[in-house]
């Protein structure tokens, strides 16, 4: 079976898209297919790291900043992240049919808040089947089977979006974590049943553009708190702040530790006691590891799932960089209780167990639907 990623990193758009993908390509290798991916060159992108999980990667040209402009004052009417597309759906679409080559692939998967309908539409006759992932249900899709892993999500949400026959995976029951969540879970779970908080781990994204980090670890340095709590930072090697990051860990009277592009996230978390976290797809690999949160939204569309979670009592949100900022003292004394720590821990480890990628893989290889 030959399947196909199309989906982007950049700085503008972050790294977890990709990351997703790449989880998705490794159980699917494990299964015998063979996967490639089809990426747009730009800033911050992870052409790179593609190659090096071992899979090829198609690229489509980095577009001047003259046609992307011209694509968004010709696209007036365009969903919310059409901007993420560089150049305009048509151009993308054209292009990733060349990458495709004269080979019809089993599957196509779209990672992508800029393509819609009409650029799915174009790949009828070079792809078997489409499959689209999605975290926000405001555009319709062209596609077999979507998935949407996002809490409060339901299938109703892409009635109108989505053909009669399209199976809809919704839920964190669908989250596509690497297999190291997993094989964490049981360790993850057993040493909260008595932990106290001790280490905190800090993980704003691979990117953070907006350096909400360094913001966060000064709030930290700002506390008083107990001795024995350390901090440990997880950052994107290729991130615009990173050495700014590095000199205020430095100055931390915490115990403070910097890591870059680090390839053992879920044994990080396992062994922390708390996570100072963006929302998006990370939320998933904490939740199955049942690791407490203090969450900080950083871009609107990560809104909806951070209330989902905050209602669930799974995470406290405490907004976007400036409102984290400032509830992040009262918020942290809260959690020094254990009884605190207990209850996020238990009502996160239920959301999600860390199999999603396993259930996917049935689906697309025609073992088992899920609905």
């Amino acid at each position: 079976m030959q399947v196909a990623f199309r989906v982007d990193a950049s700085l503008k758009i972050g790294t977890g898209h990709v990351m997703r993908c790449l989880t998705l390509a490794d159980a699917l290798s494990e299964r015998g297919v063979t996967c490639s991916f089809i990426t747009r060159r730009q800033p911050g992108d992870l052409e790179a790291l593609i190659r090096d999980r071992g899979f090829e990667v198609r690229v489509l040209q980095e577009v001047s900043p003259d046609a992307i402009s011209s694509a968004m004052d010709a696209g007036k009417d365009e969903p919310p992240h059409q901007e993420w597309l560089a150049g305009g759906w048509e151009l993308d679409a054209s292009e990733t049919v060349a990458a495709l080559g004269g080979g019809k692939c089993d599957w196509l998967i779209v990672d992508h808040y800029g393509i819609d309908a009409r650029w799915e539409k174009q790949m009828s006759g070079h792809v078997g089947r489409v499959m689209v992932v999605d975290d926000l249900a405001d555009r319709p899709h062209v596609c077999d089977v979507l998935l949407d892993q996002n809490l409060g999500r339901v299938e109703t949400d892409y009635e109108a979006l989505v053909p009669n026959h399209c199976v809809r995976l919704i839920g964190p029951g669908h989250a596509l974590l690497r297999d190291e969540f997993l094989q964490h879970r049981e360790y993850s779970l057993a040493r909260r049943a008595s932990s106290s908080l001790g280490s905190v781990l800090v993980s704003l994204g691979g990117v953070d553009k907006d350096d909400v980090t360094s913001r966060v670890l000064g709030a930290l340095d700002a506390l008083s708190p107990k001795p024995t709590v350390s901090v440990t930072v997880v950052i994107g090697a290729r991130a615009p702040w990173l050495e700014k990051v590095r000199a205020t860990a430095e100055r931390m009277r915490m115990p403070t530790t910097v890591l870059c592009g680090v390839s053992n996230m879920a044994e990080l978390m396992a062994n922390a006691d708390l996570a100072i976290g963006a929302a998006g797809g990370t939320a998933w690999e904490r939740c199955c590891l049942g690791l407490p949160t203090l969450m900080v939204t950083l871009a609107d569309n990560q809104v909806p799932g951070a209330k989902a979670l905050e209602l669930a009592g799974a995470a406290v949100w405490l907004g976007g960089p400036d409102e984290a900022i400032k509830r992040l003292p009262a918020e942290f004394k809260a959690l020094e209780a254990e009884e605190a720590l207990h209850r996020l821990r238990e009502a996160s480890a239920q959301l999600c167990d860390g199999a999603g990628a396993h259930k996917v893989c049935r689906v697309l290889l025609g073992a088992q639907k899920l609905g």
